[in-house]
Formats: structure tokens, C-alpha cells, sequence
């Protein structure tokens, strides 16, 4: 059974689930983010089933399902069968390449008022396939990312196959050195305004990072940031 891990005392809940993307096995991670008034923001939502479905509902009922980049959408509309009246938010472009899903509204730069207290947001319009709306996780200072960093190398806690080993060592030099996704690397898009999305992420001064793939940031996280986007913030 998946097991819902609370990471930030009564405040955030993580949940790591398996997909399969160009041929590799790997894991993705959820992240549930409880607001002052008791409802819930599912960000990245992961497959559901009855257990899972039971813990989420013995923490609060879910009012927000967060699909936060192009590529991190699976399972938005099992959440919404099992949760008809929660608000859908999409990464600007989804609403495009998944016309299936229905939606509410689109996120943005600026995060809803039903959750600016504790959540910052920005967009990072990262190349012409691949967005992602970063939050920040205000009281925690957390970071919330998916797949603007990935960490994945030998204390990987699953089992990396032949493919995933090979091109994160190999090809995208990121085995064991967090980087972007290795779409971002094969070419951003306009890095005027990535860098400015990159430097307000920094600014935010996160002591951690959530993250999709691979495991937490937990110390360095500046340094880890910094590092990872180099070649942008230096364009």
C-alpha cells in the first residue's frame, strides 16, 4: 500500500508513486499541502485507491488538485472522480495537450488568494514543451518542484534500471548531481525570462526541497539551485 509520509508536522504529506516515461521506470511524488482553514491542495496528483484515498480523507477534505508541469498531469482525473468538487489548476498548456481534463482555472505567477498566506508560486516558461509553476511552501520554507530538479544517483531508494542509469550518467551527466530534467538541458527556451522566473525561485531562501523525482534537498539548497541552472543564470 502507498503510505502517505508527513514531512512538515501538519502542514505537508508526500506520496511517491511509480510511472513510466520513454521506456524507464521511475517514481514521481505528490505533495499534499493543508491550508490554515483545514482544506487541501493535492499538488501532482498520484494514482488513487481506496487506501490511499482513506489517508488523504483522515487529514482533510480536498478542495485544490495541482497539475504543475506539462508533463505531470497521469492522474488528474482519477482525482477528480473521486473528489467532483475540488478546483482543477493546470500548468498553462495543458489545458491544450490534455483537452480531456476538465479544468477551472489555469495558474499563474501569482498565487489565489484562497492560498497566498502560505504558498507562493511562479511561473518558469522553461522551453517550448515544458513549463512548470513552482510553489513555495511560505511557513516551512519548502520548495516545491517537479521537474525543474532531479536527484537521482546511488542513494537512489529504487531500483534504477539499465535506461534510467544510463542516460542520467551517461548522456546528461546527473547521476548523483542534481539537475534540471534533462529536456530542460537539451535547450531552454527564451533565457531572459527563465532567469528572472530562477532568480525569484532563489530568492525565496528555501531551507528544502520537495521534489518529483529522486530524493529530498535537505541542506545546501541554495548551492543545489545554483549549481543545477548555472548555465541559465549566467546567460
Amino acid at each position: 500500500m502507498s503510505q502517505l509520509v508527513e514531512y512538515i508536522p501538519n502542514q505537508l504529506w508526500i506520496l511517491e508513486y511509480p510511472v513510466h516515461y520513454s521506456g524507464m521506470d521511475l517514481f514521481a511524488r505528490m505533495t499534499l499541502i493543508r491550508l490554515p482553514n483545514g482544506d487541501l491542495l493535492v499538488h501532482d496528483p498520484c494514482r488513487i485507491d481506496a487506501a490511499v484515498k482513506a489517508q488523504i480523507d483522515a487529514i482533510g477534505p480536498v478542495r485544490y488538485i495541482v497539475a504543475p508541469g506539462s508533463y505531470h498531469h497521469l492522474y488528474v482525473t482519477d482525482f477528480q472522480r473521486e473528489y467532483p468538487a475540488a478546483e482543477t489548476w493546470l500548468c498553462p498548456g495543458l489545458e491544450r495537450k490534455r483537452p480531456d481534463i476538465p479544468f477551472d482555472w489555469i495558474l499563474g505567477n501569482r498565487p489565489d488568494h484562497r492560498w497566498a498566506d502560505v504558498l507562493d508560486q511562479v511561473l518558469v516558461q522553461g522551453t517550448k514543451y515544458l513549463w512548470e509553476v513552482a510553489f513555495f511552501h511560505k511557513p516551512s520554507k519548502t520548495l516545491i518542484l517537479v521537474d525543474l530538479l532531479e536527484n537521482i544517483g546511488n542513494d537512489y531508494r529504487h531500483t534504477a534500471g539499465p535506461g534510467l542509469r544510463f542516460w542520467w550518467k551517461w548522456i546528461f551527466r546527473m547521476w548523483g548531481r542534481p539537475k534540471a530534467a534533462p529536456e530542460y538541458q537539451m535547450g531552454w527556451g527564451d533565457r531572459r525570462v527563465v532567469r528572472r522566473a530562477l532568480e525569484t525561485i532563489i530568492g525565496w531562501d528555501a531551507n528544502r526541497i520537495i521534489l518529483a523525482h529522486g530524493e529530498l534537498v535537505e541542506r545546501d539548497v541554495g548551492k543545489t539551485l545554483t549549481t543545477a541552472w548555472r548555465k541559465v543564470l549566467d546567460a
